[in-house]
This record gives structure tokens, sequence and C-alpha cells, in this order.
């Protein structure tokens, strides 16, 4: 990650190995760490999850509680000496669409949000389009608006990574 290359979107399944490589962007970028969570800790096993990224994070780095609202957050935190990882905007999404949220609406501003930013920004998101249509309506309009999403991220991002079995694949840049 260079002055040049200010965005990177990092894909892949669960328990990829997305999140450790986004982590090790982000360090090696140079800067202060700033950590945007997306997560909410619905229960015991999601707190869990939070818990064992804290702890792999360690203390250098800031954390920002963001579950809809990133944008604002990214707005106050957009300094050129600042590095902001936004883990994971599927989780966004989730969160955009249990509040009945305008989805399209919040993939403008945030896309408007990246284009001028001055920190380096690293995004993760989960891939859901691979596997199999899902049964209901719910789970399909949510791979849908992932899809569209992820397309919009990866058009605006300077690089773009797929990672699988911790390894990752430059798709961009």
């Amino acid at each position: 990650m260079t002055d040049k290359n200010r965005s990177v979107f990092i894909l892949g399944g669960a328990r990829s190995g997305k999140s450790r490589f986004a982590e090790g962007l982000a360090v090696n970028a140079g800067g202060s760490l700033h950590y945007l969570a997306t997560g909410r800790p619905w229960d015991e096993e999601m707190r869990d999850r939070i818990g064992h990224h804290q702890a792999r994070r360690g203390g250098e780095w800031t954390t920002h509680e963001a579950p809809v609202d990133i944008v604002p957050v990214l707005a106050r935190l957009d300094r050129p000496e600042n590095v902001i990882l936004i883990d994971c905007l599927t989780l966004w999404l989730t969160n955009l669409m249990m509040e009945n949220a305008d989805i399209d609406a919040a993939f403008d501003v945030l896309a408007a949000a990246m284009a001028p930013a001055k920190a380096k920004l690293i995004l993760v998101s989960n891939e859901v389009g691979l596997g199999i249509v899902p049964e209901n309506r719910m789970a399909r309009e949510f791979r849908d608006h992932a899809g569209r999403l992820h397309q919009r991220i990866a058009a605006i991002a300077d690089d773009v990574f797929f990672v699988a079995a911790g390894l990752p694949l430059k798709m961009k840049g």
C-alpha cells in the first residue's frame, strides 16, 4: 500500500485469512491504525469472534464501533497519516438490512466517500456469491446486494485481492 494506492478491497470466504491479511497490509502501510468494526455482538459465538480479532490486533489499534454509520467515522478519521481498516462490509450490509435502511443510498454514500479519501483505506468483505442459489428470498436479496456492493467497491479501489486458504490473489492494481 503506497500513497498512490490508497484503497485496498479484500474479498474472501469465511475464515479465509482475509482479516489477517488486511491487518498485515495496514501495519505495513505505516501510520495510525484505526479499526472500524461493523459487527454486533448479538450472540456468544459473535462475541468470541470479536474477542479473537481484538486480541490478535493488540493495543496499537484504535477501534471504532460503527455497525451502520461508517461514513461519518471515515470522515472524522480522514487524514493522510491514518490507516483505516473496515471489517467487514457484509456485516455492515446485514445491519443495514436489519434496520430496513435504504441500501442503495448507503452504498452511494460509501462510494462517494472513498474516492476523495486522504487516509489509506482497507475494506474487507465476505464473498457470498460463489455457492448455490440461496433457498429463501431474504438470503437471495442479501447475496444480490453484496454482489452489487462488491462490484462498486472493486471499481473504486486501487487494489483488489481475493483470499483463500490464507493466500492472497491480486485481482486488480
